[in-house]
């Protein structure tokens, strides 16, 4: 017996191992599937359904002042299943349906509608796209009203939600705000903001099972399995819209009037590094530009910079020469100096300046007297210009926020293209390729009292309203030069607007200090008669406030950067410091009775509403003259009827308005709207005054 028992316990024990080894091999298959997804998403696949991704809903973009740039609309795929309603209710009002839906999308006519639904309806399908458009919110609203989606899910209505992404100003900042796309081979590719910030901007997918339906569509199915997305945060910019398009607008016009390839504007605020307005345009046809490259920042706008490279070799001569005076005097000639048997440096006014001291050297802008200077002081050890370029930070990346920047390309002493006339031609902006953002950001270091602070175009990172991370000004250098060089250079930057160059910018009002910049372009190795143009400076000079930089691509009309790019910088100056100046506010006296609050309204109509209950209404007029539009201002017992002018190229200020109201006025206007909430108007996302551009869309916050 024990022997028996000894061999059942032995082939017992024998038996579990090898269903435990059965098992552990089993549980490693079944895992390695589940974990790498194929299990459960052959499974799903055999049955017609597939895991798929819900997009998280995108954040917003926003202006300095809280303005959106960038938002999503909610947008609907309508969609059907016949199968839903019974026969009875479908039968009685499909044909009202489709009339609607032919009056609605004109896609095809009624009785084809008609036949469709009833053929679907037939032939069993659970899914029907009704429409190719997307439908917005509001349409949304009406179509729910229609026979079967108005029963709810007894007449089968599906509206896939989906998001089409919005710029409220249209063209505005477009290539700066950039965009996302979905790239089989490559994956997520893009550019600007959008790009830059996905990690942030794009939140993270969801997951639901869907099932594959005909057409090749899938429809969602609501078993429960479901992962939801988390939504992406808000980035709030430094970009200001006013700013931005006084920006946009000074330079599109300049752009049409000189009939240049493209051109780029940066305003930076100097005290924090703050990009306040960021244009980049690109000729698409003679007089039409648009928001394309990004020349500011990116590749496409390394250049060689020409004039306003200066403010960088006198710079360095100031500091290296310890000494050097702006009355020492340099001979110039007659416009022509050979420093080599190929190597001519030239200046552009006719027979030379002769001999002029360093002042006039930067004001006039002498090629000649700028080179000579730099080989007295640098020929003999040429690397020591170049540190003083690697100091100023002119050599290397900024690490600006936005993906794509430039890196800038600076020849060295025993590099293979090393000659001996590198030295005096890199000395007045040639055989090396920067950026604008790099030129301004050492051009604003001059203004902030020799300290070089990081650019940045993105200050904090929100939930709602409630800030998650914010991103101050990053000091890059705390002194780039000398107290000496740095008085000296403003001085020299004050007298090229005040006597120099830019001569033709001078304003009475302001003070402005800056570099003209005009530098030949090079096509197939060799420099032709297309130039490139621009001006860097700041103002108000004696106490800066922003620093800018204009640049003007092959003026077609005009040459140099004094007359394409210096007017453009005037223009947005005065803007900006027009917006600076204060007024006083005066207080409104309280009484001790006062009369309700009228925000906005149809003059006729308070008229009328005022009669009726008793109100003062100031000026009367009767109802029979019309103002128009009008807001009411309370003064004690009275309502002060105040004429709300709107121009017909601007957007309007409906805050106050009823929605139907602002409605009639923005939809008259060619504008599209989106509003949330309840009661007047509140807020709107795009300024009274702005622009107006028929086909932008407006965001109307209700309270």
């Amino acid at each position: 017996m024990s022997i028996r028992r000894s061999i059942l316990a032995r082939v017992r024990l024998a038996y579990l191992m090898i269903l435990g080894f059965a098992v552990l091999i089993f549980i490693r298959i079944l895992y390695i599937q589940v974990a790498q997804g194929d299990y459960w998403a052959k499974r799903a696949e055999q049955n017609g359904l597939q895991y798929r991704d819900i997009r998280a809903h995108r954040g917003n973009i926003i202006a300095d002042d809280g303005t959106l740039l960038a938002t999503s609309l909610p947008q609907y795929r309508l969609a059907i299943d016949p199968m839903v309603a019974p026969d009875s209710l479908f039968n009685r009002q499909v044909d009202t349906l489709v009339a609607n839906l032919a009056s609605f999308f004109g896609e095809r006519s009624a009785a084809e509608w008609a036949a469709e639904l009833r053929k679907a309806k037939a032939e069993k399908k659970r899914y029907k796209i009704l429409a190719r458009r997307l439908v917005d919110y509001q349409e949304k609203q009406l179509i729910e009203q229609w026979p079967l989606a108005r029963e709810k899910r007894r007449g089968g209505f599906i509206f896939e939600l989906t998001e089409k992404r919005v710029l409220p100003y249209d063209e505005l900042a477009r290539r700066t705000l950039g965009g996302i796309a979905y790239d089989t081979a490559k994956g997520l590719v893009g550019r600007g903001l959008e790009y830059s910030f996905q990690h942030i901007l794009g939140g993270k997918d969801g997951q639901a099972i869907f099932q594959k339906v005909a057409g090749g569509h899938w429809k969602p199915v609501n078993d429960g399995s479901y992962i939801r997305p988390e939504d992406g945060y808000d980035i709030q910019t430094t970009l200001n819209v006013d700013l931005q398009m006084a920006s946009d607008n000074a330079l599109r016009e300049a752009l049409v009037a000189s009939d240049a390839d493209y051109g780029s504007v940066i305003l930076m605020e100097v005290a924090t590094g703050q990009i306040k307005a960021m244009v980049n345009l690109t000729r698409q046809s003679p007089g039409v530009y648009w928001e394309d490259n990004n020349y500011a920042v990116g590749n496409a706008g390394l250049a060689e910079p020409g004039s306003t490279f200066k403010i960088a070799t006198f710079a360095a001569l100031l500091e290296e020469s310890n000494g050097m005076s702006l009355t020492d005097t340099v001979e110039t000639g007659n416009g022509k100096y050979r420093f080599y048997e190929d190597a001519v440096m030239t200046d552009t006014r006719e027979g030379g300046h002769g001999r002029i001291n360093v002042q006039r050297v930067f004001e006039q802008s002498s090629n000649i007297g700028t080179s000579k200077l730099v080989f007295k002081y640098f020929r003999r050890e040429p690397q020591k210009f170049i540190q003083y370029l690697d100091n100023f930070g002119l050599t290397k990346r900024i690490d600006f926020q936005m993906a794509g920047e430039g890196t800038p390309v600076v020849k060295r002493p025993g590099d293979a293209t090393w000659s001996g006339a590198s030295l005096p031609w890199m000395s007045v902006g040639y055989e090396m390729k920067l950026s604008p953002l790099h030129t301004l950001t050492f051009c604003n270091a001059l203004a902030n009292g020799g300290k070089m602070i990081q650019p940045y175009i993105v200050q904090r990172v929100l939930e709602a309203d409630k800030p998650l991370r914010e991103f101050a000004p990053r000091v890059l250098n705390e002194r780039v030069c000398s107290d000496r060089t740095l008085t000296l250079m403003r001085s020299l930057m004050e007298g090229v607007v005040e006597r120099g160059t830019a001569s033709n910018i001078r304003t009475p009002h302001y003070k402005i200090a800056g570099k003209t910049g005009t530098s030949e372009k090079v096509v197939n190795g060799a420099y032709t008669e297309k130039h490139y143009t621009s001006f860097v400076g700041y103002f108000p000079a004696d106490a800066p406030m922003y620093s800018c930089i204009v640049v003007i691509d092959n003026p077609r009309a005009m040459r140099y950067g004094a007359l394409a790019a210096a007017p453009v910088f005037r223009q947005i100056a005065d803007f900006a410091y027009s917006q600076k100046i204060t007024r006083p506010v005066r207080r409104q006296a309280e009484f001790a009775y006062q009369a309700p609050r009228i925000r906005a309204a149809r003059h006729t109509d308070l008229g009328i509403i005022g009669r009726q209950l008793g109100l003062r209404v100031e000026p009367e007029g009767n109802e029979d003259v019309d103002w128009g539009w009008v807001r009411g201002t309370v003064k004690g017992d009275t309502v002060q009827l105040v004429q709300n002018k709107m121009d017909l190229a601007s957007v309007p200020n409906v805050v106050g308005m009823t929605i139907r109201d602002a409605l009639y006025v923005l939809e008259n206007r060619g504008m599209k709207v989106v509003f949330a909430g309840k009661g007047k108007v509140q807020q709107q996302s795009v300024r009274p005054g702005a622009r107006l551009f028929k086909g932008g869309w407006i965001m109307l916050t209700l309270g």
